[in-house]
């Protein structure tokens, strides 16, 4: 009987397991999917389950070992762009060892609760793109809280003095809510390892303080736009450092925009919207201006003031037109000196080895000063040489060279061998071998335009007149009905996206770190030189890969800027028959594939092509020069080095803070010693690729960037 009972009891309980209950951190997280409305929190939370033993393995988990702990602890928090709507617990901030918080791209509601700052690891705080309401929490400020991103939410209220004590944070992005009130002064200098301010778009007042100036450690933009600021442009922003641009519009800023230190970097768009502002570089005299320099308004002179001033409205008028007309002589004369000691030598050349970065705005173009000084003629002397007959519109064509140091005759190109070496809308690229020897590219042009002869050599001329060690220089053109050819430099070593992905699609070897620093910098210099010395103030409006030659050393070469305007005169309706150079026996045909390198704002239609355009294509060069994956879809094949939106990749992996080896192209991670190198060139290319064209950074300041890393 005794072993009867016994059996049952083994029966009925010999099988059953003790019961494990989940981790106290796993029931933390609990809350949160408890706190979103359902259904759509169940794809969400598909796999969190109260009967695990652990959420380590949850979806959007991260956990780590932790010194002193025998199971792993929750670090990581990602459960962002879901749509989910519901509420922030306060139990998440039990989470001790909790470091990163990303819950952005949702509806969640309500305020952040306070006690979420108790998770005293907690150093990256996503919540942007929600709803949230009320104030900043009082226990904002944790030991490390280092990334705050609570932009495009229902925030209010003014932002708290005890800010300050936020010492470590690196990142405050606060722009579109509805903070108020004054911007306190006594914040900012306490946040020395703040590299990026956002507070545009809210309801903030008063002056701008002084004392961001001391934020030495900004970089990026500094985004004060969209507010009701007013008062004078504080001058101690001009201590900020130089790469730091400005947005600083739709606000009602007054008085004249100093003109030292940062201040002199910065475009006119950095100040747009502000009524009561002035001078240099807008394009609004404060002397015509009924503002005076200090920001009031001026009220003229007293009615004393006029009694004791009698002159005649005439006289009024002659002594400036007397003082204008002699200055301009002195001018003339000054001019009339320089140019006859200049002329006959002829001798200035650009050797690249200066840098930008000055104050002064006639440093401005210091890399290849002498080339910009040349290449600013009056837009009337474009067409001197056209006056001298050497071509007619309506002749047979002539060759026109550019670059009075280079020759050839017609007779030699017609005899000359050559092969396609790459075919597009802009044209077809032929390599052409000389009799000599000399190898060169001839971009054969559209047919059309026969009629538009001047505007055609206008355009030539201008491309002809850019001369920089990073540009592929234009050496000649050829003109005639039927035919428009281009010739320039054959540089030797093909381009960029070859040099990355293999010409049969294998990734190369041969770029090592120091290399891709070295084409980065290069083409930086080119492109801002462009921008900013070049006589049109040129937009490329096609940067990428294939675009930038190399030579033999890797040395960069930005090729095929100011196509644009010369096909939509010629057009692009290149015959069957071969022409004056189709005809011309070829090895191989490359037709490009779409481009998609272009900004956001290139895909609307009618969009106006800027230079804010060529920074984001820069910043997708960049991303694949470190990443080593493209853009481009192969149209044939898709492997894992091809990431159609390559910037949101690697800003989530930021925003994950997934590690660096995860993102970086694997032939790069044997050099160690560049890591530091490689996360100063990613912060300089997500600049360049803001989705808002204000907020990137002018390629002068992307190329002094770049210029400082590893030197």
């Amino acid at each position: 009987m005794k072993k009867l009972a016994l059996f049952v009891l083994f029966f009925l309980f010999g099988n059953l397991k003790p019961a494990l209950s989940l981790s106290p951190e796993g029931l933390s997280l609990l809350s949160l999917k408890s706190a979103v409305d359902q259904p759509a929190g169940q794809s969400a939370f598909a796999d969190w389950n109260e009967n695990d033993t652990t959420p380590c393995n949850w979806s959007g988990i991260s956990c780590m070992n932790i010194t002193g702990f025998a199971d792993p602890r929750v670090v990581g928090i990602a459960v962002s762009g879901k749509n989910l709507r519901g509420y922030i617990p306060s139990e998440l901030g039990t989470l001790t060892y909790l470091r990163r918080l990303n819950l952005h791209r949702n509806n969640f509601y309500g305020s952040i609760p306070d006690q979420l700052f108790n998770a005293s690891s907690l150093h990256s705080l996503f919540l942007y793109g929600n709803n949230l309401s009320g104030s900043l929490p009082p226990s904002i400020c944790n030991p490390r809280l280092q990334i705050l991103d609570l932009s495009n939410n229902s925030l209010s209220g003014t932002l708290p003095e005890n800010l300050k004590k936020c010492k470590p944070l690196q990142r405050l992005i606060l722009a579109q809510n509805k903070f108020s009130g004054e911007i306190p002064d006594g914040i900012w200098p306490e946040l020395n390892n703040l590299v990026q301010l956002d507070l545009s778009s809210n309801e903030f007042n008063g002056t701008i303080p002084s004392s961001i100036g001391e934020l030495n450690s900004l970089s990026g933009t500094l985004n004060l736009s969209d507010n009701n600021l007013s008062g004078k442009l504080p001058k101690s922003l001009g201590d900020l450092p130089v790469a730091v641009s400005f947005d600083l519009r739709n606000n009602n800023l007054s008085g004249k925009i100093p003109e030292t230190g940062s201040f002199a970097n910065q475009g006119p768009t950095a100040f747009l919207h502000n009524p009561l502002l002035c001078g240099f570089p807008l394009q609004k005299s404060c002397k015509n201006s009924n503002i005076s320099p200090s920001g009031s308004q001026n009220s003229g002179p007293n009615a004393g003031e006029r009694q004791k001033k009698r002159f005649s409205a005439g006289l009024i008028i002659l002594i400036p037109a007397a003082d204008a007309a002699g200055v301009a002589l002195v001018g003339l004369i000054i001019v009339y000196i320089y140019w006859k000691k200049k002329g006959s030598s002829n001798k200035c050349s650009c050797t690249g080895k200066g840098k930008f970065g000055h104050n002064d705005e006639g440093k401005l173009c210091s890399l290849c000063s002498c080339a910009c000084i040349n290449g600013f003629r009056n837009e009337d002397s474009e067409f001197e040489d056209l006056e001298k007959g050497e071509i007619s519109s309506k002749g047979e064509g002539g060759l026109v060279a550019i670059d009075k140091g280079f020759s050839f005759d017609l007779d030699e190109l017609l005899k000359a061998s050559a092969y396609v070496l790459g075919k597009s809308g802009l044209g077809i690229v032929y390599k052409v071998v000389l009799g000599n020897g000399v190898p060169i590219a001839v971009r054969r042009l559209g047919e059309g335009g026969e009629q538009r002869y001047k505007e055609f050599a206008a355009e030539v001329q201008a491309i002809g007149k850019v001369k920089h060690p990073n540009i592929v220089k234009l050496r000649a053109y050829y003109w005639a009905p039927d035919e428009k050819l281009l010739i320039s430099d054959f540089i030797s070593n093909g381009n960029l996206a070859n040099a990355m992905r293999g010409r049969n699609g294998q990734p190369t070897t041969s770029l090592s770190w120091s290399t891709r620093l070295k084409i980065a910098k290069g083409a930086a210099r080119g492109l801002a030189y462009l921008h900013e010395c070049s006589p049109r103030k040129f937009v490329h409006g096609d940067i990428k890969p294939s675009n930038i030659l190399l030579d033999k050393e890797f040395q960069p070469y930005i090729s095929d800027f100011g196509l644009n305007r010369l096909i939509s005169i010629t057009g692009n309706n290149l015959s069957s028959s071969g022409g004056f150079i189709g005809g011309l026996p070829y090895k191989s045909i490359r037709t490009e594939r779409t481009n998609n390198y272009g900004a956001p704002e290139a895909r609307v239609p009618g969009s106006r092509l800027t230079q804010k355009w060529d920074v984001y294509s820069f910043g997708l060069v960049l991303l694949e020069l470190l990443t080593g994956k493209s853009p481009e879809l192969s149209p044939t094949t898709s492997t894992s080095t091809e990431v159609p939106d390559l910037v949101s990749w690697v800003r989530k992996g930021f925003e994950e803070e997934n590690p660096l080896s995860d993102m970086v192209d694997p032939m790069l991670l044997q050099e160690v010693h560049a890591k530091k190198e490689v996360l100063a060139v990613f912060h300089v290319a997500l600049a360049c690729t803001e989705a808002d064209p204000e907020t990137r950074p002018r390629m002068k300041s992307v190329s002094e960037n770049l210029e400082r890393i590893g030197t």
